[in-house]
């Protein structure tokens, strides 16, 4: 049983050898606050409108601090996975970590310590077909997470003159 793993004090179930799929309060909708704000922040982030449908179910798992994500993207047109792979691996903040034969994809283990969020398993879901791409991410979320990027979108809003005051673009 749970008491034989570990007993637990903090969590609904012991954390140790285990992944629990419950982070934050359940909502009436069956998601957890924290799969909510991940979608929240997500059609945020990339501009979209408030009812693009994303979905996604939160883990607690036990890494030191290093969040990861499975992706899967609908498209309208059918995606080339080789040109996919090249833009990802172009991507300024982007470590493109997919050679399953060698074994190489991300994992908490590898991208905790990096700036960078590793990405690899890029294949076409079968669920979608040819108009998707599912891939797995890794991110340190000490290094990588919401204040870096913040300060990342200040640097970039700052030389593209984003933010200059209006009296100075107008001068």
């Amino acid at each position: 049983g749970e008491r034989e793993v570990a007993e637990n004090k903090i969590f609904a179930h012991p954390l140790p050898f285990n992944v629990i799929p419950h982070i934050d309060t359940f909502q009436e909708n069956g998601y957890t606050k924290e799969e909510m704000k991940v979608t929240w922040e997500t059609r945020k982030i990339c501009g979209l409108a408030d009812d693009f449908p994303i979905s996604c179910t939160a883990v607690r798992i036990p890494t030191i601090r290093a969040h990861s994500e499975v992706i899967v993207i609908e498209t309208e047109e059918p995606v080339d996975i080789e040109k996919a792979r090249q833009a990802l691996a172009d991507a300024p903040g982007v470590k493109l970590v997919d050679n399953p034969e060698k074994l190489e994809y991300p994992m908490p283990m590898t991208a905790t310590g990096q700036y960078d969020v590793e990405v690899g398993r890029l294949r076409k879901n079968i669920a979608f077909g040819d108009n998707s791409l599912e891939l797995f991410v890794c991110g340190d979320q000490l290094l990588r997470g919401a204040a870096l990027n913040a300060v990342i979108v200040a640097e970039v809003m700052n030389e593209n003159g984003s933010l200059s005051s209006q009296e100075t673009v107008a001068a």
